[in-house]
């Protein structure tokens, strides 16, 4: 296509230019007709400018009437399915139903309730028992940071939290206990279940009447934020991906995305609104692509959906046969290459944040398209149903189709907004006017270009806020958690990228005068604040921060610093050690960016993630034969251990010849 000017115009003083502009990429786009006089001059401007509409959304059924309607249609049919556990649809109403009655009057409408359990048959019972009391589902995970909950629960009028009393944190622990009869079987099941009741803080902040549900997003404050969504922009992206998918009864829906993340209610509640089973994941099988692809097989998943992180790498080596898998749908971060062409699955390119309901674009793949298997990033698609995407510059004009700007989101698909209102107001704004478009537009901060056929291209972010393994990360929560630490004076979170092109966090942290701050010691304690993804891979300890030319710290500088080894003389490899012990040091210090690390550190407390034990394990398997499972790697205590499996299965093969 040609290329558009990328100086902006204001659609409300230069429609003329506009149109002038507009003639060729109009006449381009899919499915123009002819038109003539006016018509002609509006359809040249609705091609020119940086504005989509989705499809009109149809008033969509109440999620929950969904689901009741399949337990009277087909009450015996499988509704969880975990390994050798089953139960039916009839199994999770009267189980539901039970909770139901046992928190009674402690749990009314509009009530938060935390939930900390993992992908479980307990944990949909309690979705769906929360959805019967109009309680709003709040998913925390199942290991949630203490001080990380404390701080939520302090900020939200969270009435009770429903998880095993040993994870939950020490006010909850100590407080008042209801036990739930919720199924104790399968991979990810906990053992005793308690909704714990504490007082909420002082001025702790109710959800909206509407809510549904509401998840946490990372906080440029240093604490989390919630976001309240209604059950009707749940139910109209429902309503999309069952239309998509096709998932019906007889189709097996994963549940593989953590259950602290937004996508988890997509997954969960398709499954719930569509007759099919839900097939929770083990824990190892989010670690390890080979494990995933294994465990599509056997658990005969037919519809699933992933962080991109976890999937791109599947895309990179031969597409499994006789997998049952129709539709995969990726999202949570930018996806840089195509399938191939003996990619048997429909591979759907999803964008959207938490603040518009999961998914607001999306682009379809398969083997068979012209660009399968080309290693560039496809865009993130057309609006779905319900959705208005539009492409502004700094000052709010909507720009024209090829010009880069910020990506604005509107319609049904937008969420009820911040449990903070004045955040709400910042960030939720209202349109330009005389542009027929939804009242309300939620300012992603992603920058974006609209091509003339009306899809839309990610580029990047135009703030501070990154994306760790599919996360929202906001460096400023990263800080706090750091200066948390009487030792820390203050912290920089920079976030430089890798020769492949990866990003890892890294904090630069200044002591307080007359400390001593010992590098371990603080991602251990910041662990407790923050989520896995947040972690940096690297802290270093600085006497001062550069600065730029008015006064502020350079962050430019920091991050091209923290993109170099950390101390040139701290990475060398050990004397005599063995071919095992120098494949793993090598592969985690490149993972990590950390020059110092030794064989006597442990992988996880060195700040590795489990995104990141994924890609250690591919270089193992990649450059010695050897293939370890992820449970096999984080039970080592160190580097040491993990190299020593490697040279002992190394030891224990057959050798060319014998």
């Amino acid at each position: 296509m040609t290329e558009m000017s990328h100086q902006p115009l204001n659609p409300l003083t230069d429609r003329t230019a506009v149109a002038d502009r507009a003639v060729e990429g109009a006449r381009t786009v899919e499915g123009a007709g002819t038109v003539e006089g006016s018509s002609l001059i509006e359809a040249i401007e609705s091609a020119a400018l940086s504005i989509a509409h989705g499809a009109a959304s149809v008033g969509s059924a109440k999620v929950l009437s969904l689901f009741e309607e399949w337990v009277g249609r087909t009450p015996d049919a499988p509704v969880v399915i975990d390994g050798s556990h089953s139960w039916t649809y009839q199994d999770l109403d009267a189980a539901a139903a039970e909770v139901v009655v046992a928190l009674g009057d402690r749990v009314h409408p509009g009530d938060l309730v935390g939930v900390c359990l993992d992908r479980s048959a307990a944990l949909v019972v309690t979705a769906v028992a929360l959805a019967r009391i109009g309680a709003v589902y709040l998913p925390l995970g199942p290991r949630p940071g203490q001080r990380r909950i404390d701080a939520v629960t302090e900020d939200l009028n969270v009435v009770c939290l429903v998880g095993d009393p040993q994870v939950l944190p020490e006010r909850h622990r100590t407080a008042e206990h209801v036990p739930l009869a919720l199924p104790a079987q399968g991979a990810n099941a906990g053992g005793t279940v308690v909704a714990a009741f504490a007082p909420p803080g002082s001025g702790a902040r109710r959800a909206p009447d509407e809510a549904f549900y509401a998840v946490l997003t990372s906080g440029s404050t240093g604490r989390p934020k919630a976001v309240a969504v209604a059950e009707e922009a749940l139910g109209t992206l429902l309503d999309w991906y069952r239309h998509e998918t096709g998932l019906a009864p007889g189709d097996r829906q994963s549940l593989l995305i953590g259950v602290a993340f937004d996508p988890h209610l997509l997954e969960l509640w398709a499954g719930l609104t569509s007759g099919a089973a839900l097939v929770p994941a083990p824990d190892e099988v989010r670690w390890d692509p080979a494990v995933l692809t294994d465990w599509w097989r056997d658990a005969g998943v037919t519809v699933c959906v992933g962080a991109t992180p976890m999937i791109e790498p599947l895309l990179d080596r031969p597409w499994p046969r006789d997998l049952a898998l129709r539709h995969l749908i990726a999202g949570g971060d930018r996806m840089r290459r195509r399938p191939g062409h003996d990619v048997t699955a429909t591979v759907h390119n999803a964008y959207g944040p938490a603040e518009a309901t999961v998914a607001t674009t999306a682009f379809a793949m398969t083997g068979t398209d012209r660009l399968a298997g080309e290693q560039t990033p496809p865009p993130i698609g057309s609006p779905l149903p319900g959705v208005t995407v539009v492409v502004t510059d700094t000052e709010g004009r909507v720009v024209p189709r090829g010009a880069d700007g910020e990506l604005r989101i509107g319609g049904t698909c937008l969420a009820l907004g911040y449990l903070d209102p004045e955040l709400t107001a910042r960030r939720f704004t209202a349109p330009p006017a005389d542009l027929n478009l939804p009242d309300r537009l939620y300012r992603t901060g992603d920058r974006v270009r609209m091509r003339p056929d009306g899809l839309v291209e990610f580029i990047g972010r135009l703030d501070d806020q990154v994306k760790i393994s599919g996360v929202r990360i906001e460096p400023a929560e990263v800080e706090a958690a750091f200066e948390q630490d009487p030792s820390v004076r203050s912290a920089v979170v920079t976030a430089p990228r890798t020769p492949d092109g990866r990003t890892r966090l890294v904090a630069h942290v200044r002591p307080a005068a007359g400390a001593a701050c010992d590098t371990d010691a603080l991602l251990a304690a910041v662990r407790a604040w923050l989520p896995e993804q947040a972690v940096p891979s690297d802290v270093r300890i600085v006497d001062s921060y550069p600065l730029d030319a008015n006064g502020k710290v350079d962050r430019a500088e920091l991050s091209r610093t923290a993109a170099e080894p950390a101390a040139p003389g701290d990475g060398g490899l050990p004397t005599g050690a063995t071919p095992g012990e120098l494949l793993v040091l090598r592969a985690v210090r490149d993972l990590l960016g950390r020059p110092g690390i030794a064989l006597t550190d442990n992988f996880s407390d060195s700040g590795g993630t489990s995104v990141q034990a994924a890609r250690l394990l591919t270089a193992i398997e990649r450059e010695s034969g050897v293939r370890l499972r992820a449970p096999q790697l984080l039970r080592q205590p160190d580097l040491r251990a993990v190299a020593a499996l490697i040279d002992e299965r190394r030891a224990a093969a057959p050798q060319p010849g014998a």
